[in-house]
């Protein structure tokens, strides 16, 4: 792959997106060019694209955005919420021409370059949020450069691309060797983190709060995470179809088994929706963005929070259930359209939440959540 061209001062090659339903849009390269394959989403947020694009649940995932400027601050090195851009493609309307703000150290464009992400720019972005929000997500194809031969080659090679329903994606995004975050100040508990995509501020937020967290492959075994002899354990953020995580449920279950405190969000959440014996399902476009409104339904309190998932639990909303392992009900609920949101246990310390509450890049109205775990923590000592 190479690059657009702009930094020659020559406008970037022509590039065409092609959804799976046949339509197309016209525009030119940014970033890498070449061509890219996965599920078309697009995210509502007017900033954090470099939390969005760094973020490991976004793997195979062709990301829109909804807000017409992007790229105005550019790229830094302190905000990444991970090693390198997971997105497999990038689709953006305008594509500021020169970054301003003074933490930026090189243009969004120049890090898409480098690590070989096929972007578009000049999309009318509306029009194609609209067609997703109608059609549902599907699968879609960016092509620029001599990538591009003719759109009924392209849309044949966008249909052969795997589809998200059935992926199982999360040991492709995490981490291969067990690491440890210190924590911050006075240690007051240990932490076992399975890793199935987990964002880095995530630990650092349970760190805040003496927390040493001890991130562990999506592969762990149960022995494996009691051997760091864990006050509580936590399950993270991560892509793919929740059905297909077998290996995550029955280490989930294996942990409320023991009653130990338990903390899951996004991913986790769907985990936990499935140990407790609720299925899960695809939402027609899903939930992306740091601007969704969530009601915590044991407060009463409407929070304005950030996702980014394409499944959901199916649980039901107005009764509390009995599990395997004790009562269980829905704590929180999305406002705009009465999706699950979060679980908790009423007989055993374990709650989730399907949003992503360590505010990277923003809202901050969820950080109670992490309180809360060390709340359990501290219950379970007691």
């Amino acid at each position: 792959m190479s690059g657009g061209g702009g930094d020659r001062g020559e406008p970037p090659p022509f590039a065409v997106l092609v959804l799976e339903d046949g339509r197309a849009f016209h525009g030119r390269a940014y970033g890498a060019v070449g061509e890219t394959f996965g599920e078309a989403v697009f995210s509502t947020g007017m900033t954090g694209y470099q939390e969005t694009l760094t973020d490991p649940s976004y793997h195979r995932q062709v990301v829109v955005m909804t807000a017409p400027h992007v790229g105005n601050t550019g790229v830094n090195d302190e905000d990444p919420e991970s090693a390198r851009i997971w997105v497999s493609g990038y689709v953006v309307r305008d594509p500021a021409r020169k970054p301003s703000n003074w933490r930026s150290q090189r243009s969004l464009d120049e890090e898409l370059v480098a690590q070989g992400v096929v972007g578009i720019s000049g999309v009318d972005t509306r029009a194609l949020t609209r067609h997703l929000r109608e059609r549902g997500a599907m699968r879609v194809g960016i092509f620029s450069g001599d990538a591009i031969p003719d759109e009924g080659t392209l849309l044949a090679k966008v249909r052969q691309a795997p589809e998200m329903t059935g992926a199982d994606l999360s040991a492709e995004v995490a981490t291969k060797e067990a690491y440890v975050v210190p924590a911050i100040g006075t240690k007051k508990f240990t932490v076992a983190a399975v890793d199935l995509g987990i964002k880095g501020m995530t630990p650092l937020r349970m760190a805040e709060r003496g927390i040493e967290v001890h991130v562990l492959p999506a592969t762990v075994t149960l022995d494996e995470v009691y051997a760091v002899n864990p006050d509580g354990v936590f399950f993270s953020n991560g892509p793919g179809d929740p059905s297909t995580a077998d290996h995550p449920v029955a280490l989930m279950r294996g942990v409320l088994g023991r009653s130990t405190p338990l903390f899951g969000i996004c991913f986790g959440n769907q985990i936990l929706g499935r140990a407790l014996g609720f299925g899960t399902y695809k939402l027609k476009y899903g939930h992306r963005g740091i601007n969704q409104p969530v009601q915590d339904r044991t407060t009463g309190k409407v929070e304005v929070t950030a996702h980014n998932h394409g499944f959901a639990v199916d649980a039901p909303l107005d009764k509390v259930s009995d599990t395997r392992f004790g009562r269980a009900e829905v704590s929180h609920v999305c406002l705009n359209d009465q999706v699950v949101e979060g679980l908790q246990l009423l007989d055993r310390p374990a709650f989730s939440v399907q949003y992503h509450p360590e505010a990277a890049a923003g809202p901050h109205d969820a950080a109670y959540l992490f309180d809360r775990f060390v709340s359990l923590m501290e219950g379970q000592r007691a």
